[in-house]
């Protein structure tokens, strides 16, 4: 189950890239960057996610967005892995983050690195990688990752609430909170498509299926599989039931989730959204024939690696926490 470096030819562009980023942070960080300090690095976080995703395939999904999720608020810092202290809730204790998962699985990994390189390799770095690795051990693609993030020490509630993308959200709101990011429109779609992995909770869709503007069924949602996800989530309340983001594939990175969204059987609003947008509604509608796998793949690499560069931290800003959910 090892990883091969099966798209040698995302590394120029992943160097374009990093030469092109926005912010001298961005141009500190570097694929080479504990070739010194931690040269085994990438073996150890590799070695670790093929025993994870091994045992419990269906944390690829998870771990991925545990990274976007962190990216998304304060850049990518790790402080969506803090716990809340007194008197300060933290990131993942607010409500789009309740259903977060694998925060055991980053200290395993955190821990494993602290015994080979002692204060060395941030949290930041090794979540970032984990959700590269999980994307390739689920099959998806593989992209260099530049390293040198350090450890934000701030996490707040307040903010993840507010900046993070809704899955409510029109193809305006999600522009705006991308662009905000230094992402563009091209990127709001093939990121969408990280939903091939993993699955969620009825509260994320339930009003799609139940008081849509108060008047039932969504109408952009096809009314088959409406039916169908009624079967599974019985209320607007119904926390404990999970459906699948990319039925029949929800462990496998593929194209499957542009077919499902083209057939008008994306599970959340921000996925039927993509329909609404000549721009993306035309990529979701080239990506579902299935001719166009390896461009999907290589957009993608491309665009994780931008997401990946917001926000960081580098120099002698933030620290190296010793621990991933506390501040040293």
């Amino acid at each position: 189950m090892g990883i091969k470096p099966c798209v040698v030819l995302l590394l120029p562009v992943a160097l374009l890239l990093l030469a092109a980023g926005s912010s001298p942070a961005v141009a500190q960080l570097d694929v080479g960057f504990y070739s010194k300090t931690c040269p085994n690095v990438e073996a150890i976080v590799r070695e670790e996610m093929e025993k994870i995703i091994s045992a419990a395939p269906s944390l690829a999904g998870p771990l991925l967005r545990l990274h976007f999720h962190d990216c998304f608020v304060r850049g990518c810092d790790a402080s969506v892995l803090l716990d809340s202290i007194e008197g300060s809730l933290a990131e993942k204790d607010a409500k789009p983050n309740k259903s977060l998962r694998g925060f055991g699985s980053v200290e395993r990994v955190k821990a494993k690195l602290e015994a080979a390189c002692p204060n060395t390799v941030s949290c930041a770095d090794v979540l970032t990688l984990m959700a590269r690795d999980a994307v390739v051990l689920a099959k998806g693609p593989f992209w260099p990752v530049a390293l040198g993030r350090r450890d934000g020490r701030v996490s707040s509630a307040t903010e993840a609430a507010d900046q993070l993308p809704p899955s409510f959200g029109d193809i305006p709101l999600l522009t705006k909170i991308f662009a905000s990011k230094g992402l563009n429109l091209k990127d709001l779609v093939v990121l969408s498509g990280g939903h091939t992995l993993g699955t969620a909770h009825c509260p994320s869709f339930a009003d799609r299926l139940y008081n849509f503007s108060g008047n039932g069924v969504d109408p952009s949602l096809d009314s088959e599989y409406a039916d169908k996800l009624k079967t599974r989530c019985k209320s607007v309340d119904d926390k404990a039931m999970l459906s699948e983001m990319d039925p029949g594939s929800f462990k496998t990175f593929d194209t499957s989730y542009y077919r499902h969204v083209a057939k008008r059987r994306g599970l959340f609003q921000s996925d039927a959204a993509l329909l609404t947008d000549a721009t993306t509604k035309d990529y979701v509608q080239r990506i579902a024939t299935g001719k166009f796998d390896t461009e999907f793949f290589k957009d993608f690499g491309e665009s994780m690696i931008k997401m990946g560069n917001v926000g960081v931290l580098t120099g002698a800003a933030g620290e190296i926490r010793k621990k991933c959910y506390v501040p040293n």
